[in-house]
């Protein structure tokens, strides 16, 4: 697999230098300056490849094109982004980057009500907590409908937690909500956030995923023609939030994804824990059934509840086996060598971490610490190790 390293540019306080300590082969980037939904020049895209080149690294992935909403909803000048996004994508593969990553997330991207979560070794997590959630969704946002879409149990819950809020905490809890998480395209205030779930009122399930598979049907020929190779997001979390469709949750929502528009470049990003948050999600299945379309890997892990709150675990440790998931991808690995695929090897990264140490006291991206993925990449490359020695035992005394 190629050990890759997420990078969110010049200003990212965790820079390339730290990627090549960390021992790192790719580095998964975007023009992540460039967010309102116009057409990445290749001229910019060429001084990004070349910054990541000078530096030692390959541009393993593009991790991703902002999708303007109007591309999710097929309204307003949904034709003239869906144009430019054609465009970005073009000029990313021509440009040799031959995975792009991107979501179909309406509105909001991947959330967390909690940036700082203390964990029983003394670190930071990331958490999502049901109940902190829903406080805000139906006493803080006052979304319309939003009370009679939850249990007595989690709205009494949600009460308690709302009448311990301050102001302070209020602002803090919507910040994280709403404001923008690393990677994500929308930042919002309260007021917009209220007019753009407006817009989404209206769309459903199958709404949202025609409107996936239009799309695909638009820019699966541009990456084939460009020799680069799709791979969607699934949801994070994979349920509802905000009363909004989610179509990349099951296996059954991938496989109406991939067989909808049938071809290499209509591939997956395998985001272990997006899709463990979701009990009836069984990730090292969805690996094996799905493989010969993985073309990313997000290697992460969460610890869940029953009310459906989560929190990011140590990558080793949590819901999904990880070492029978990587098995997978390495076992795919070896068909795509036998048959000569392109894409021989899986980039994959280390997905979030705890802030662990000194990064504890650092301004960094949430989930994008140095320390946290150092570990995390570090545990990883182990188990890799020890499959890869395993499997190349037993072949020799086959």
């Amino acid at each position: 697999m190629i050990e890759s390293w997420r990078w969110f540019g010049p200003s990212d306080p965790v820079t390339l230098a730290d990627a090549r300590q960390a021992g790192a082969r790719g580095i998964v980037t975007a023009l992540h300056e460039q967010y309102d939904g116009r057409a990445w020049s290749p001229a910019d895209i060429a001084e990004r490849a070349e910054t990541i080149r000078h530096a030692g690294f390959d541009w393993t992935v593009c991790e991703s094109i902002p999708m303007h909403s109007s591309i999710k909803l097929r309204t307003g000048e949904w034709r003239k982004y869906i144009d430019q996004w054609k465009l970005s994508l073009d000029a990313v593969g021509r440009a040799g980057v031959p995975v792009v990553c991107y979501n179909f997330m309406p509105v909001v991207d991947w959330t967390r009500t909690d940036l700082r979560h203390p964990t029983r070794t003394g670190g930071l997590a990331l958490r999502f907590d049901m109940a902190s959630f829903v406080a805000y969704d139906v006493f803080v946002l006052e979304r319309d409908g939003s009370a009679e879409a939850y249990s007595p149990e989690i709205l009494a819950a949600a009460r308690k937690v709302f009448d311990g809020l301050d102001d302070d905490s209020t602002a803090r809890l919507e910040r994280t909500i709403i404001a923008g998480l690393p990677g994500g395209e929308d930042s919002y205030t309260r007021e917009t956030i209220r007019a753009r779930l407006a817009e989404f009122s209206q769309i459903s399930d199958d709404d949202l995923r025609g409107n996936l598979i239009e799309f695909l049907r638009e820019v699966v020929p541009v990456a084939e023609e460009a020799g680069t190779r799709l791979a969607v997001h699934p949801d994070d979390p994979p349920f509802s939030l905000f009363g909004l469709p989610r179509v990349v949750s099951t296996p059954a929502d991938l496989r109406a994804i991939m067989g909808a528009v049938d071809s290499d470049a209509n591939g997956l990003t395998l985001c272990v824990g997006s899709l463990s948050t979701r009990p009836d999600n069984d990730v090292p299945a969805i690996a094996r059934e799905f493989a010969d379309r993985i073309h990313f890997a997000h290697l992460r892990n969460v610890t869940c509840d029953a009310d459906g709150s989560f929190m990011e675990s140590e990558h080793l440790d949590g819901r999904t086996d990880m070492v029978d998931t990587i098995a997978a991808l390495l076992h795919e690995e070896e068909r795509r060598c036998e048959t000569g695929h392109v894409l021989s090897e899986i980039a994959m990264r280390p997905d979030h971490g705890h802030l662990l140490i000194d990064d504890i006291h650092k301004t960094v991206n949430p989930g994008y610490s140095c320390i946290g993925r150092l570990k995390g990449l570090a545990e990883l490359r182990g188990v890799i190790a020890g499959l890869t020695y395993t499997r190349a035992t037993k072949a020799a005394v086959a």
